[in-house]
């Protein structure tokens, strides 16, 4: 029965060992993924299922845990290369069987990327908002569409990892004594004198110096970088939407990073390069879920009708306008396209549009030639005397008003 039990124990071994979640699965990486992308995929995930902002949620809490494992082996070249090779086994041998206990403490590895003592708790202080704007087309608010964008902002030196110094090491300040602020006297009058504290002008402020500067920031703890952002444009979202992205903005060791506020803003029309990419649409107007559009007439084919117009709306489909012969349109007039506006973003009940205003512009000749204008002379008195229209007192003219 033991004999049976032994046996049943190794054979699950490898099954336990495969269970374990890949550490490149787990981070969304490649294989042949460097520090950056391993560093950049940490601070992702960590602030997505950090606990605080998961509270009672154990999957999300495991998560972050396993997240901080995964970042500690592959970021350590020999440690990475011992589970390319041995997999999850070959790391816990080589940590001399203790499992997770050969890495950093998550909140600790956590603290070192983002500061604020590796918590987002209430009352810790926090780093100031970003603003952006991001300029998209209308096509992009009518369809939905994903865009990347790239800030500059501060981050946390990777070299050092936001201690400043080469080693890592940092001293304490000999003249705060670690606090950071000293008190300063200054005499106002003989025997009369004020007591000011002051930022620590050595170490500015930190408490601790460094004896051999980061060669990569200079002992700043943070430098310029640049980072790529994906953008979700949602179908029917107003222009000047907002969209934040939680401690994204400028990063210290000293402090929370602050939200970086995206302002989804329209970009002004232009005509497309690219023939296929061509359409009336891009020059529609927008206001709330409405669309307006301004179509062009003659005279002829406002009087007389007998005209067809076909629109290309924003995703490429056809909007059909038109008259029969006969018909005639006001030089002004507006028609109501029922179901060709805007997008209702997030309808409770499905796909919901907005309408389309078409306003007509009839535009005159600058000039009739003599034999067209006696025939339209003629056609228009004989209408006018079968109608018996009178200008004068339709129009409110005066009698010596000549028209």
């Amino acid at each position: 029965m033991l004999l049976f039990s032994a046996l049943a124990v190794l054979c699950l071994l490898p099954l336990l060992i495969l269970a374990a979640e890949d550490y490149y699965k787990l981070l969304g990486l490649d294989r042949d993924a460097d520090d950056r992308q391993i560093k950049k995929a940490y601070r992702t995930l960590s602030k997505k299922f950090h606990p605080d902002k998961n509270p009672n949620d154990e999957t999300a809490q495991k998560k972050f845990v396993d997240i901080a494992e995964a970042y500690d082996v592959l970021i350590d070249a020999d440690m990475r290369k011992v589970y390319n090779s041995h997999g999850h086994e070959g790391v816990k041998q080589r940590q001399g069987g203790g499992g997770q206990g050969g890495g950093h403490n998550p909140f600790d590895l956590f603290n070192s990327f983002f500061g604020g003592g590796g918590r987002f708790q209430h009352g810790q202080r926090k780093g100031q908002s970003m603003e952006v704007r991001v300029h998209v087309p209308l096509r992009n608010f009518y369809t939905g569409a994903d865009h990347d964008f790239r800030i500059e902002k501060q981050g946390i030196c990777d070299k050092c990892e936001g201690s400043g110094s080469e080693d890592g090491q940092r001293d304490t300040c000999h003249k705060c004594n670690g606090q950071g602020m000293v008190i300063q006297k200054q005499m106002l009058a003989p025997g009369i004198f004020q007591q000011m504290q002051m930022q620590c002008d050595v170490c500015g402020g930190k408490g601790s110096t460094v004896k051999h500067k980061c060669k990569v920031c200079g002992g700043a703890r943070v430098v310029r970088v640049e980072e790529k952002y994906e953008l979700a444009v949602e179908k029917g979202m107003p222009n000047g939407a907002r969209v934040t992205y939680e401690n994204e903005a400028d990063e210290s060791p000293d402090f929370v990073a602050g939200d970086l506020v995206v302002h989804l803003l329209q970009e002004e029309p232009k005509l497309a390069s690219a023939e296929k990419d061509r359409m009336d649409g891009t020059f529609f107007r927008r206001k709330d879920h409405s669309l307006f559009w301004r179509e062009v007439l003659s005279l002829r084919e406002a009087w007389m009708g007998d005209w067809t117009r076909n629109l290309t709306h924003l995703d490429g489909h056809v909007v059909r306008l038109s008259r029969k012969r006969g018909q005639v349109v006001q030089p002004g007039a507006v028609e109501v396209v029922e179901g060709e506006g805007m997008p209702i973003w997030r309808h409770e009940d499905g796909p919901e549009y907005g309408n389309l205003h078409v306003e007509y512009v009839v535009v005159l000749p600058d000039q009739v030639e003599s034999g067209q204008e006696k025939e339209f002379w003629t056609v228009w008195e004989k209408w006018r005397k079968k109608k018996g229209v009178d200008l004068r007192k339709t129009l409110g003219r005066p009698a010596h008003d000549e028209l």
